[in-house]
């Protein structure tokens, strides 16, 4: 594809979002397909020769997106926010013609210094605490999920407890995480991955208004360590996935602090309403974290 042949085929595929967009409202919001019918419906073999691209984006209006469940529909209610916008679109497409990769400052500097500015620019915006932003102890990074966050937090903490001695040998079966009964799966999960495991991670129960009860994980924590395990991890969240239960940040930080257990604040579902700042009371104490992730799309 010559940059001539990009620039009118461009136009073309924006043309098809744009009027995506303008009728998305008029779709219905879940498809209608069965189980296999979109699968049945494209060729058996990978065509040996490209197609022109007018055929591709008929076959997106014809085979795709009749399969498609239609999350930017203001119609669409399921699941979580998951909202795009004109801007992100041609933001993705710029990125994806930049075609490099960030993995370190010398692979592409921009990359490493734009993420680091705008992370700085959402701390600010969120009011959080000083550790959190690039010129204090920490700093931000994208990750592609608060799931792979979590993990991220959970392994540190793991180093942290250790003195990096799990990365070595692994882990002994001791050390105990904590977390609400009503927090994201990801932290179930991110304790497998991490090693820790699930008989490690202890669920805590909540209050009538679905918030972690802190004297409910002091008691735990006293409870594993006369059994020989070790505490090093505390999951709590601002607003969880399925009930948006809101944890008492600060009462469970001073017990992390006391205890030293590494605290991590998953305020993917609703950290976002920390930009107003009448909702800044929900991450109240969060300065007592070592970890804090949000997730910008879903408010």
């Amino acid at each position: 594809m010559t940059p001539a042949e990009f620039r009118r085929l461009g136009h073309a595929a924006i043309d098809w979002v744009a009027d995506y967009y303008e009728r998305v409202e008029s779709l219905p919001v879940l498809s209608r397909v069965r189980p296999g019918d979109i699968r049945a419906a494209l060729p058996a073999s990978p065509p040996e020769r490209g197609e022109p691209f007018a055929a591709v984006l008929k076959d997106l209006s014809e085979l795709i997106l009749p399969g498609i469940t239609h999350w930017q529909s203001p119609n669409f209610f399921a699941y979580f926010p998951a909202n795009a916008s004109g801007p992100a679109i041609l933001g993705d497409l710029i990125s994806s013609g930049f075609g490099v990769q960030g993995m370190l400052w010398s692979t592409s500097p921009a990359c490493t210094e734009l993420e680091t500015h705008v992370l700085d620019w959402m701390a600010e915006m969120l009011n959080l605490p000083q550790r959190f932003r690039s010129t204090g102890s920490g700093g931000g990074a994208i990750q592609d999920s608060a799931s792979s966050a979590a993990l991220c937090a959970l392994i540190a903490a793991r180093e942290r407890a250790t003195g990096l001695a799990s990365n070595e040998r692994g882990c002994d079966g001791r050390l105990t995480a904590y977390t609400s009964s009503q927090a994201h799966s990801s932290i179930e999960k991110g304790a497998k991955v991490a090693g820790v495991g699930r008989a490690n991670l202890r669920l805590i129960d909540v209050d009538a208004a679905l918030a972690m009860r802190p004297e409910q994980l002091a008691r735990q924590i006293d409870e594993d360590r006369r059994a020989g395990c070790i505490p090093f991890f505390v999951a709590a969240t601002i607003g969880t996935t399925s009930s948006n239960g809101i944890d008492p940040i600060r009462a469970i930080g001073r017990i992390c602090r006391e205890q030293g257990l590494w605290l991590h604040v998953d305020g993917a579902m609703a950290g976002t309403a920390a930009l107003c700042p009448e909702f800044r009371y929900l991450q109240d104490g969060l300065e007592l974290a070592d970890s804090y992730c949000f997730n910008p799309h879903k408010w």
